[in-house]
Order: structure tokens, then C-alpha cells, then sequence
């Protein structure tokens, strides 16, 4: 078990859905949210999270990639038991899935977001399901 709390980065870029900050501290988690990839991406680094949780923005501009969150999920490779929870828009699925061709994502979860699933997700993903 966790000697601390267990930790949850959520990043949240475009928002325009409930906060879920009280459901993450009700599950255990010391919640730090950002609101860019760049500062999602040090805060990985200087202490990697035990759940991600963020948003897929699928981005057609990008000449390489799909979106900001490949730059995160790569980060992420490197620590293995980090669980990543992604939201997304049902429109955007088939770019989702070739993310999810390249990168693990513990859960995938389309807008509107239910409490519930999230909350059970956020569990599963510690464990604790």
C-alpha cells in the first residue's frame, strides 16, 4: 500500500465539464491540477503521479502528431505504474484510436462524463476497484 496518498495529476487544457477535484480527494488522492502539457509534463517528471488524468483535443493542425497528449503520454513510458484516464469526445474516437495504437491509456471515457465511471475508473485504477 502507499506509505503517503496516492497522487493524481489532472490536466485539464479546454475544460467545459465539472470539476472533479472532489471526487479524486474522496477516492484518497491528493489532487494537482495544470492546465498546460508543458507544466503536465514537469510535473510528471519531478513527481510521476499514481493516475493521469487529461483530455484528448484532437488537433488536425499538428503535422506529427494528434494531439498535445502524445507529448504526455510518452513522458509517462517511463513510469510504468502511472494509469492514464482519458476523456474525449465521441467525434474524435478514430483519432483516439490510433493514440491508443502507440500509447496504453488504462481507461478511455467519451463526454459526458459520468461520475460514477469516473469514480469507479479512478479506483480500478489504484487498486482499490
Amino acid at each position: 500500500m502507499h506509505d503517503t496518498a496516492p497522487t493524481l495529476l489532472s490536466i485539464i487544457e479546454l475544460g467545459g465539464y465539472p470539476d472533479f477535484t472532489p471526487l479524486y480527494q474522496r477516492c484518497g488522492f491528493k489532487v494537482t491540477t495544470v492546465t498546460t502539457p508543458r507544466k503536465a509534463i514537469a510535473a510528471i517528471k519531478k513527481r510521476p503521479p499514481d493516475v493521469l488524468v487529461a483530455e484528448f483535443n484532437y488537433q488536425s493542425d499538428f503535422r506529427d502528431r494528434t494531439s498535445t497528449l502524445e507529448s504526455m503520454l510518452a513522458t509517462l513510458e517511463r513510469y510504468a505504474n502511472t494509469k492514464a484516464i482519458v476523456f474525449y469526445e465521441q467525434d474524435t474516437r478514430h483519432q483516439l484510436d490510433k493514440l491508443l495504437q502507440q500509447f496504453s491509456v488504462f481507461r478511455v471515457m467519451a463526454y459526458p462524463i459520468d461520475e460514477a465511471e469516473l469514480e469507479s475508473a479512478v479506483r480500478e485504477a489504484l487498486g482499490d476497484g
